[in-house]
């Protein structure tokens, strides 16, 4: 028998089901409204733009939102409790780290980084690019300019990958003048997000994955990972390379690396062949809660924004916690107090594991000095340089990346851990080479208590290196920049 419906009942049923109908036409409409919006940018387009357009600014007038969010990059306001957008000298602030990379160009200077419109006048300013005063001298190779500027794909495509990335990096600098932008991430035919650096697409490739079948999700993320990763280059021609055909972890990559039998340089002091890690953001994000939960890079770095009735995504790319009530409290309901300390308790125990591996870390090579001055063997020393190999690659990795201790904690905490007992395992090896050349008592320590003692001790002149800088500054850099408003490769806004 067919049990009714009460009046009042039936009357609740109508009016929820009237509520989900209107909620659902409220969202066909706003649906309707938004592709109408897209439809009239592209169907009125104030500028036809196709191919590789590298100048920033002819994007203005279709996309003046965006471009607007996009220059805000260029502000230094912002500073949390670990990092912000303002540049830090690191090495001031941690002489330690001077020890570590003795024999590297990182020892001479290392600052925080600041938004993606100062890239590449940030590359053109560090000591570590050098002075150079033509376009045939210098340190650096051309390809230390591949995540700095829509102009490099522009170059790649006129050279040659391969031919671009076989260059000194002065050869190019009156063509790489624009700073991070549209065309880095954006097909201008119509705005869709592409990979416009070969190197990402190379590396999934070699995972026997096709990139093109990426999702639009995933692609909000694939666009920074064509940066935010770590790499190096590879053989004479300096050819960029991920080094992820055996995966993504710490491991996988120290096997990889181990297996080319690569290093970046060999340090000054111990005479490790280091490995130095980039900035592995991509790599130990996807390690994550946020990442395993589909939450993308754009998601909490360029949060949507509405404005007039138009939604789009900011592209003052930025932390998070610069906009806590656009990008955490979209998905979690704490109140920005909260949700802030929630990430500085997460930093705060991951800094504690830092100091304490950074701090073993520097004995143990100063230790290994020791040795080597007293007269040890190369047989004698080979697990001592092994063990600070597998220390400091640990400690770069987790350091690198400045979003690590949030990202993936647990991750980054598990990585700094192995990277203190490697460092302690070191210290202990080392003590019984000095044993054996007859030395029992403690190694005397330098005073390595500011970044200009930690300098001189590994014999850095850093003031001579200063004043070249200055020069190339005054002198090369404004010729670059002439030539590239003569050639039309740079516009000069007013």
């Amino acid at each position: 028998m067919e049990k009714k419906l009460k009046s009042w009942q039936g009357w609740l049923l109508f009016g929820g089901t009237m509520a989900v109908v209107f909620c659902l036409g409220l969202a066909v409409s706003a649906l309707m409204e938004r592709r109408a919006e897209v439809a009239s940018v592209f169907n009125n387009k104030r500028k036809v733009i196709t191919g590789i357009e590298s100048r920033n600014e002819e994007f203005k007038p279709d996309y003046p939102r965006e471009y607007q969010t996009w220059t805000e990059t260029a502000r230094t306001d912002f500073e949390s409790e670990f990092n912000g957008n303002v540049m830090v000298d690191v090495l001031e602030k941690r002489p330690e780290m001077v020890i570590l990379w003795a024999g590297y160009a990182f020892s001479k200077d290392y600052s925080t980084p600041r938004g993606h419109m100062h890239a590449v006048e940030d590359i053109r300013q560090s000591l570590r690019t050098g002075a150079p005063m033509d376009d045939k001298s210098g340190p650096q190779p051309s390809t230390c300019w591949t995540c700095k500027s829509p102009d490099v794909p522009r170059m790649m495509e006129a050279l040659g990958v391969e031919a671009f990335y076989n260059n000194k990096w002065a050869a190019l600098g009156s063509e790489i003048v624009n700073p991070i932008g549209c065309a880095d991430c954006h097909e201008p035919e119509n705005m869709n997000l592409h990979i416009s650096r070969p190197a990402l697409i190379e590396a999934f490739a070699r995972q026997g994955k096709d990139i093109t079948k990426a999702t639009p999700q995933e692609m909000r993320s694939l666009v920074c990972a064509q940066c935010h990763v770590e790499y190096y280059f590879k053989g004479d021609g300096k050819y960029l390379t991920f080094p992820w055909d055996k995966g993504f972890t710490v491991e996988d990559m120290e096997a990889y690396y181990d297996e080319a039998d690569f290093f970046d340089y060999k340090h000054s002091l111990s005479k490790t062949p280091i490995l130095k890690a980039q900035h592995p953001d991509y790599e130990i994000s996807q390690m994550g809660i946020h990442a395993q939960r589909g939450v993308s890079c754009a998601d909490c770095h360029m949060p949507y924004k509405s404005e007039g009735g138009v939604k789009f995504s900011d592209h003052h790319i930025q932390s998070p916690l610069a906009m806590i009530d656009r990008t955490c409290q979209v998905c979690h309901r704490e109140s920005e107090e909260t949700l802030r300390n929630n990430v500085y308790e997460r930093q705060r125990k991951a800094n504690e594991a830092r100091n304490r591996l950074e701090t073993e870390l520097v004995k143990a090579h100063i230790e290994a000095k020791y040795a080597w001055d007293h007269g040890a063997t190369e047989e004698q020393m080979k697990d001592v340089l092994k063990l600070i190999r597998q220390a400091q690659w640990r400690w770069d990795f987790g350091v690198a990346s400045h979003g690590g201790a949030f990202h993936a904690p647990q991750e980054i905490q598990r990585i700094l851990s192995h990277g203190l007992d490697k460092a302690l395992q070191a210290r202990l090896t080392v003590a019984k080479v000095l044993a054996k050349h007859g030395i029992t008592e403690d190694v005397p320590m330098p005073d390595i208590s500011t970044k200009e003692k930690a300098q001189k001790y590994i014999g850095l002149d850093i003031k001579q290196e200063r004043e070249a800088k200055e020069k190339f500054l005054k002198t090369v850099v404004p010729q670059w920049l002439q030539k590239a408003k003569e050639e039309g490769k740079l516009i000069v806004c007013n």
